[in-house]
């Protein structure tokens, strides 16, 4: 049985966390969040603020989640890449002066490839041959995922991540960073029917091999609630352009999640990134799947944000297949998921 340090520092969590197992048998043995709420002052991540905060949260988070895992560990994986540079950085450099201190290996991680294993932390049924659909703030990609360390990339945006399109949103409509949950729930009290936006790249005479068949793109939607809130004049006008919006998003969503289950036959969806907690797209992809039984499968909250035992659960799977970074290793602001096949 190995043992393994996990540490994420991409953007405005600190995170550590403890795994130990083989394969997909895995314990979560313990796992410590601390998230940033200073940005909420700025209406977003600020990133010179967060890499101070992680300077000075990353020891004391660490001694947690090494203190509630009670036991040393093998290896320390730790998120290098895509994220802020900067904040990257304060993970990067503790975790090989950790590893090199005590003699072990370290193995750098990338984030999206941590999300695409955080929800089998919790379903372990949620393993390959799968279609994966990663919406987080910084990102939105669609994938055929055949085995673990083998991805199809088969679609992603062309502009905002659907995170960044309900933080954009929420600041239009002028509710609270982050924008997600707030949208999410101006929109459940808002009546369906009410106002509707067009669903963007989507077309019916869309075909496999197209440009557009599985891209995304949230820009023109974005304008499109910027001028439906300047003739906005009371808060059910508000509310039905919060449901607009999301309806047309996560309609689109689920549309090119459809499109790669039926190209590739799986028979299950597996969510990840920040935005798979939202409660009504999980709904309306279990909705869309279920006379097909294709099994969806989402994280929890918790593992759904920015966390550590995702990122020791990539980490295991590397190191187990013999991988190590050497103490070189560096951070990079963007870089492709590591495993890409040909489409």
């Amino acid at each position: 049985m190995t043992r393994i340090l996990g540490i994420e520092t991409s953007c405005d969590e600190t995170s550590a966390a403890v795994l130990s197992g083989g394969g997909d048998t895995v314990a979560l043995e313990s796992l410590v969040i601390l998230s940033q709420d200073v940005h909420r002052i700025f209406g977003g991540v600020v990133p010179e603020i967060a890499s101070r905060a992680h300077l000075a949260a990353i020891q004391p988070v660490v001694d947690r989640a090494l203190s509630e895992a009670g036991a040393q560990v093998d290896a320390v994986a730790v998120t290098n890449a895509p994220g802020l540079v900067g904040a990257l950085l304060v993970g990067v450099s503790y975790a090989k002066a950790f590893a090199f201190a005590r003699g072990i290996p370290v193995i750098g991680v990338h984030h999206m490839e941590g999300h695409l294993f955080a929800t089998a932390l919790e379903h372990p049924d949620a393993v390959p041959p799968f279609t994966a659909l990663l919406v987080s703030g910084g990102h939105t990609l669609l994938l055929d995922v055949e085995a673990w360390g083998s991805y199809r990339l088969l679609g992603r945006t062309r502009d905002d991540a659907a995170g960044e399109a309900f933080d954009k949103v929420a600041k239009l409509l002028g509710l609270p960073y982050p924008g997600g949950p707030h949208v999410e729930r101006l929109a459940a009290e808002s009546d369906a029917g009410a106002l509707r936006f067009a669903r963007p790249m989507v077309r019916r005479d869309q075909r496999v091999g197209d440009p557009d068949f599985y891209d995304v793109s949230f820009s023109g939607l974005k304008t499109a609630v910027l001028n439906a809130t300047k003739a906005a004049s009371s808060d059910a006008e508000r509310g039905a352009i919060a449901r607009a919006f999301q309806d047309a998003l996560i309609d689109t969503l689920v549309e090119k999640t459809g499109r790669a289950v039926r190209q590739f036959g799986r028979a299950r969806v597996v969510l990840g990134g920040g935005v798979a907690c939202n409660r009504t797209l999980v709904a309306a992809m279990e909705e869309r799947f279920a006379e097909r039984g294709v099994r969806v499968f989402a994280p929890s909250a918790r593992l759904a944000t920015d966390n550590a035992a995702m990122i020791a659960r990539a980490g295991l799977f590397h190191l187990e297949r013999g991988e190590r970074s050497p103490l070189d290793l560096n951070a990079f602001a963007s870089q492709p998921i590591p495993g890409l096949v040909a489409a």
